[in-house]
């Protein structure tokens, strides 16, 4: 069972921390199983609204698979000691994913994760982020950036939308858009970066015919989808379900097929895995087309 662990930071934000961890118990309580863990040098955290939270001062063991947030705080750069540092830096060297929500950035660059790489945080303390670490590649007024498994966000509500977009990257599309429904909140922010989760980039709209296409698809992008499938699913002929698909999404169906299941692939590539491998996984039957779309990217 995949692991997600929060460290937490004095004067912590509670939706930072409440948002994310909401997305991964409720996909928990969904069968897409997580074990939620809490950190923090002191076992006592305050949080800016007022209601202390209580954590582990010992990390448990982590895997590659596993998830580490750093929620957001008010105020200025807080302390972070040394071994915390070692903690981020190491799950992220052994091939895991860090996130920080809003200044969680903070200890992320403390690590060294952001030299290099895009990274974001709120709009408020943006051009502080850049003045702090010049390395760092500040992408300013995104929802949230995704650069070789170090995530950033803006915070706040944002968190959500982080959280929905690295569980649609490990558990597939599906599991996101049953979360989201479960927890009633419009998951169809689109994060204007390269990274966000296809799922969330495709839903800014109101059809109800289209989102339960796009449900059906979400459930089964690695299958072969004929149309008519698709067609009997909603009670529509093959062509008012391509007329409305277009017109909600921009797509045809097979399009946002395809997205899916490159945007999976690419995952797959990231986490190391051969062409032939994300192909045959991701519902391409043959590398040679996952390559040719890739160098169309």
């Amino acid at each position: 069972m995949p692991r997600v662990v929060f460290l937490l930071i004095p004067q912590v934000h509670l939706l930072d921390v409440a948002g994310p961890a909401q997305v991964f118990s409720t996909a928990a309580d969904l069968g897409h199983e997580h074990a939620l863990s809490y950190v923090s040098e002191d076992t006592r955290v305050a949080t800016v609204q007022g209601l202390p939270l209580h954590a582990d001062s010992e990390w448990p063991h982590l895997e590659p698979d596993d998830l580490v947030i750093v929620p957001g705080w008010r105020g200025p750069a807080r302390t972070v000691g040394a071994d915390t540092v070692d903690r981020l830096r190491e799950h992220h060297a052994a091939g895991g994913t860090v996130a920080g929500i809003c200044a969680g950035a903070d200890a992320l660059d403390r690590a060294g994760l952001l030299d290099g790489r895009r990274c974001t945080t709120h709009h408020t303390v943006q051009d502080e982020l850049a003045r702090l670490y010049p390395t760092a590649k500040v992408v300013r007024d995104v929802l949230y950036v995704e650069d070789e498994r170090v995530v950033t966000s803006a915070g706040v509500a944002s968190g959500i939308d982080v959280a929905l977009h690295l569980l649609s990257t490990r558990r597939g599309p599906h599991a996101a858009s049953q979360v989201a429904r479960a927890m009633v909140v419009y998951a169809r922010r689109q994060g204007a970066a390269p990274q966000i989760s296809a799922m969330l980039r495709h839903r800014s709209h109101n059809d109800e015919t289209v989102h339960h296409l796009q449900d059906l698809i979400d459930a089964r992008f690695t299958e072969r989808l004929p149309l008519s499938t698709l067609a009997d699913a909603v009670g529509c002929s093959e062509r008012t379900v391509t007329r409305l698909f277009r017109h909600a999404t921009g797509l045809t169906p097979l399009a946002y097929q395809t997205a899916l299941r490159l945007e999976r692939a690419e995952h797959l590539l990231g986490q190391g895995a051969t062409t032939e491998t994300a192909a045959r996984e991701s519902g391409f039957g043959d590398p040679r087309m996952l390559r040719r779309l890739r160098a169309r990217m």
